[in-house]
């Protein structure tokens, strides 16, 4: 049986697909190093599984949409999560610990009328 996780940051959503495996990732239908090449954004997005010691145990089949790698690395981080914890509720102590259950509410602050950019002004000249 698959458990299912949906994860979000910013303006990206990945949805997660667990099954007991030996460890096999597919992201968009690619491999975990293919698609994330940077290391640190692979290891931020895989912490769950080492935090609760289930490295290698699933197979994870990831879908990931919008945003940008570490965006999309931050939502897969939570998919994950959610879906361990759907498969043991036990584990949802140690992701909490860990900050794995919390979805980062921060987003990009609109741009304003009048201005560069969301807080950006035009240089201010006295004469």
């Amino acid at each position: 049986m698959a458990n299912t996780g949906t994860g979000r940051r910013k303006t990206a959503v990945a949805q997660v697909r667990l099954t007991q495996g030996t460890g096999k990732v597919l992201i968009n239908k690619r491999t975990l190093e293919e698609y994330f090449p940077v290391e640190t954004t692979r290891n931020d997005a895989f912490l769950p599984f080492t935090v609760t010691n289930t490295t290698g145990q699933f197979d994870v089949f990831i879908t990931v949409k919008g945003g940008g790698k570490t965006g999309q690395g931050g939502a897969v981080k939570l998919g994950i999560a959610r879906a361990l914890v759907e498969y043991n509720e036990e584990f949802r102590i140690v992701l909490r610990k860990f900050d794995s259950l919390t979805r980062d509410p921060r987003m990009v602050e609109r741009k304003k009328y009048g201005l560069k950019k969301a807080r950006k002004r035009f240089q201010f000249s006295k004469r």
